[in-house]
């Protein structure tokens, strides 16, 4: 089946399944519990490709698998509530997308098996105290590489190597932001690049964060991973559109939506292998016994509409090693 096919039957399904007939088949066959942060539109791929993962397993959604969906759509407050709903409902496994919705989850419970995936370091953040032996029941799927922010920083200033002033927006409540801004510090310092940090939390943050660039003639931006940017991504690429800064971003969906260059992990193959580890918890494996998972293949793409737009030239060595270029 085309990926393609395959996305718009999982979205028809979720959509047209009445909520009886979902709680009817529930009494007959596991249930996992999708616990998230975000919107469903935020996740949509994502979770495609989770069921993709589930698929190869033998798992089908409405066949011998069902699903409880509770979505926060940024109130992070109800994370805590919905995660105990969950187990409420006795699901069988709960699959955390965030490192926020993972946290909840496992305060939640310590039996039901928990797998999350994270664009955080698992052990910064305390889901688990080690990468190869989880221990307790949490396992699953982390997109985070410690240099990341530097490569992104060294890509950027190849692009637009006349941007000797450098900004990074991070979110100050992430776990991983202080070893992020020590990594950008640090390699702002070898390309002896002047780096200004901005930090924001919600939607009017990264409004004033634009506002500061253009005043400080800040040549060029680093948009650092958090799952609070990449939802808002429309509004930040929309945001270096109108004051016209060249950024870098973390995943190949900032670049579809408009982003200059985008650099970092394939989520959804990260999702796809969530989907088979839950698979694999279902089919009797412990998350105790399944390592964490780490990002093998990370990926470049260039939006040549966007740099044509910034007046930006891309130089063909960027062009040859990049994974994907949108025209």
């Amino acid at each position: 089946m085309r990926r393609r096919e395959f996305v718009s039957l999982f979205a028809g399904a979720v959509a047209a399944w009445p909520l009886a007939a979902r709680a009817q088949q529930q009494s007959a066959m596991p249930v996992i519990g999708i616990l998230s942060g975000l919107q469903p539109s935020s996740l949509h791929l994502e979770m495609a490709a989770l069921h993709q993962g589930l698929a190869e397993t033998g798992f089908i959604n409405g066949e011998n698998v069902a699903f409880e969906y509770r979505w926060a759509e940024h109130n992070y407050a109800q994370l805590p509530v919905f995660a105990a709903d969950l187990v409420a409902h006795r699901v069988a496994v709960i699959a955390a997308a965030g490192n926020v919705a993972a946290r909840a989850a496992q305060k939640a419970t310590a039996t039901i098996p928990i797998a999350f995936h994270t664009g955080d370091d698992p052990i910064a953040v305390g889901l688990v105290s080690s990468l190869s032996k989880p221990s307790g029941n949490m396992t699953g799927v982390s997109a985070f590489a410690g240099e990341l922010p530097s490569k992104r920083m060294d890509l950027l200033h190849r692009l637009v190597p006349t941007a000797t002033v450098m900004g990074a927006i991070l979110n100050p409540d992430n776990a991983t932001a202080k070893h992020d801004e020590a990594t950008l510090k640090r390699a702002a310092g070898i390309m002896r690049l002047q780096l200004h940090i901005l930090t924001a939390k919600d939607a009017n943050d990264l409004e004033a964060n634009f506002e500061t660039i253009a005043q400080k003639e800040i040549g060029a931006v680093i948009i650092n991973t958090d799952a609070s940017f990449f939802s808002r991504r429309d509004k930040i690429v929309s945001l270096a559109a109108r004051y016209k800064i060249p950024a870098i971003y973390s995943y190949r969906e900032w670049a579809s939506a408009g982003g200059l260059i985008s650099y970092g992990a394939v989520r959804t193959d990260s999702y796809r292998q969530a989907g088979i580890y839950i698979g694999q918890i279902l089919k009797g494996e412990r998350p105790a016994d399944l390592p964490v998972l780490q990002p093998t293949k990370f990926e470049m793409v260039i939006n040549l509409k966007t740099a044509k737009i910034l007046g930006l030239t891309i130089a063909p060595s960027l062009l040859t090693i990049a994974d994907g270029v949108i025209e």
